[in-house]
């Protein structure tokens, strides 16, 4: 069964969403603007989100979980709980 790990960063909209995302590009660290941004329980974990399979979580965070590059931040992804970036750190099909 698949399986993958992976870190994001949740907040409210897609503006900050994407500000942060250009902070990530231009060489900010993910974990840290986890710890600072993050609306999710996991931001105090530099947004880790530990391993999981497909169906665990919401289904446009699969999507782009199961089929993303490793270790490129993805986004902003839209779900019911707000704007994601997702980075996949590793993944086992």
């Amino acid at each position: 069964m698949s399986k993958a790990s992976a870190r994001h960063i949740l907040v409210d909209d897609e503006v900050t969403c994407q500000k942060l995302k250009s902070e990530i590009e231009a060489g900010a660290d993910f974990g840290e603007l986890a710890r600072e941004h993050s609306s999710c329980p996991s931001g105090g974990r530099g947004g880790d989100l530990g391993e999981f399979s497909p169906g665990m979580m919401v289904k446009e965070f699969d999507e782009v979980v199961f089929s993303a590059p490793i270790n490129t931040v993805q986004g902003p992804v839209k779900t019911q709980f707000g704007y994601h970036l997702l980075e996949v750190t590793h993944r086992e099909d």
